[in-house]
């Protein structure tokens, strides 16, 4: 079960090439440009979506299931921005919802470029990982969006193999930078790290900071140089993540690797992961049945703790951890079916479930470590935050102990009842679509 993090091989990008299924277009051809030899971001695939057509198959909720089959009813606002107005008691849809995202913005085709870039893995060493630069056809982008995926288990889920929902944003204008994350594209027989803030946060930045000279080379310059961070979820706590890095060691505009961030938009996340766990235990229920398994492998295997994964996971789930969720082939709505139960105590041992003990106690200080709310840090560049009070993935504490902490910061919060996890996550980008049109509006009144 020890991680390991093989260098690139040339089997590794046949893999994802054929996993990827890449057509070569008509369109500029961006694998082969001899002005982007020797950058760090070296592309290997690229093909075009047409969004006026919808969604297409391959783009995926939070709970892995397709987005273009979500048809769930929630008893929700009918505003499905979920931005401005009071819960109302009539019911919207999960399919109304992504319909409404797709009603924004004229730039339906979308070119899509799969590419790898250097980072650093658990143990300090050199690592090559995958992600996907999303692009309007026509045209440079407005800006830059840098995406911090939300929680993904099977491969197909990776930005690099799907078409990322946040992709809607493309329609705007926009660009946007998304990052596998290691355990996933080209790394996807290495265990994920899950929740290991600092390093998922290096490796998606490394991405914008490799991405960034190849957008110059190839002639697709975003119009504002600054960088907005997005995440949800999972990518809601490392999008925070990024901004204390970039805030903390990118700072310096006289130095060549300086980034100046324009807006956050962070939606929920686990800000606080022993909050989180201790939720699990408390309660003993887990909404999320597959986050107890991947948050252990998560702050054992990527902290390199002393505690064995056993005394803590109850014996059936350990032993189906490689077949389940280390193989990357299930979503997280078929582990979630499989694992068959919500009640914490039948997935935790008893010693997993006694706070008092040695091995949790170890188990909280790494979670304390890869909580960005316990960072002496307080963000300096203005922030969006949604959480929904009834989320039963990522607990409502989360937000609030976030809001306590930056209570000096520039954030804008928006907690209500939105319902439940996967349904937020569409208000969440809908209420980003909202917030960067408005934002536009506004710049062409003040330049009228």
């Amino acid at each position: 079960m020890a991680i390991r993090y093989y260098k690139f091989s040339i089997i590794g990008l046949v893999v994802l090439l054929v996993s990827c299924q890449f057509r070569q277009d008509t369109f500029v051809d961006f694998t082969d440009k001899e002005t982007a030899k020797g950058l760090k971001f070296q592309v290997i695939g690229q093909h075009e979506t047409d969004l006026s057509q919808g969604l297409p198959s391959s783009c995926y909720m939070p709970d892995g299931t397709p987005a273009n089959e979500y048809s769930e009813a929630s008893n929700q606002d009918s505003d499905v921005t979920g931005a401005h107005k009071a819960p109302k008691t009539s019911s919207v849809t999960g399919t109304a919802v992504l319909q409404e995202l797709l009603k924004y913005g004229n730039q339906n085709n979308v070119i899509e470029i799969v590419g790898t870039y250097p980072s650093i893995n658990t143990d300090g060493d050199s690592v090559i990982l995958s992600g996907k630069v999303m692009l309007p056809k026509n045209g440079n982008p407005k800006r830059m969006i840098l995406v911090s995926h939300y929680t993904v288990c099977s491969n197909a889920e990776a930005p690099s193999n799907c078409f990322s929902l946040e992709g809607v944003l493309v329609k705007l204008g926009y660009g946007l930078i998304i990052p596998d994350y290691i355990g996933y594209g080209i790394t996807a027989n290495e265990v994920h790290p899950y929740l290991v803030m600092d390093l998922t946060a290096r490796n998606v930045l490394d991405m914008y900071l490799a991405v960034r000279p190849w957008l110059d080379a190839v002639g697709r310059v975003p119009d504002d140089s600054k960088l907005d961070l997005m995440g949800y979820s999972q990518g809601g706590a490392t999008t925070m993540a990024v901004q204390y890095l970039i805030e903390t060691e990118y700072d310096d505009p006289e130095e060549e690797d300086y980034v100046s961030l324009h807006r956050v938009f962070a939606g929920g996340g686990p800000y606080d992961v022993k909050a989180t766990y201790e939720r699990f235990v408390t309660t003993d229920t887990a909404g999320y049945p597959v986050a107890v398994p991947l948050v252990l492998q998560g702050m054992i295997k990527g902290n390199n703790l002393s505690i064995r994964m056993e005394d803590l996971m109850q014996e059936w789930l350990y032993n189906e951890m490689d077949n389940w969720i280390n193989s990357k082939r299930y979503t997280s709505a078929q582990i979630n079916k499989l694992i068959g139960t919500k009640v914490t105590h039948k997935i935790l041992t008893p010693e997993g479930m006694d706070q008092t003990s040695e091995k949790v106690a170890e188990l909280y200080k790494a979670m304390t470590v890869n909580s960005i709310i316990s960072y002496n840090w307080i963000p300096e560049a203005s922030v969006y935050i949604m959480h929904s009070m009834d989320d039963e993935t990522v607990p409502y504490a989360n937000a609030s102990n976030a809001k306590a902490k930056w209570k000096e910061a520039n954030i804008t919060y928006n907690f209500g009842h939105y319902g439940g996890h996967v349904m937020t996550a569409l208000r969440f980008i809908y209420s980003v679509q909202t917030l960067l049109v408005q934002e536009e509006e506004e710049r062409k009144k003040y330049e009228n």
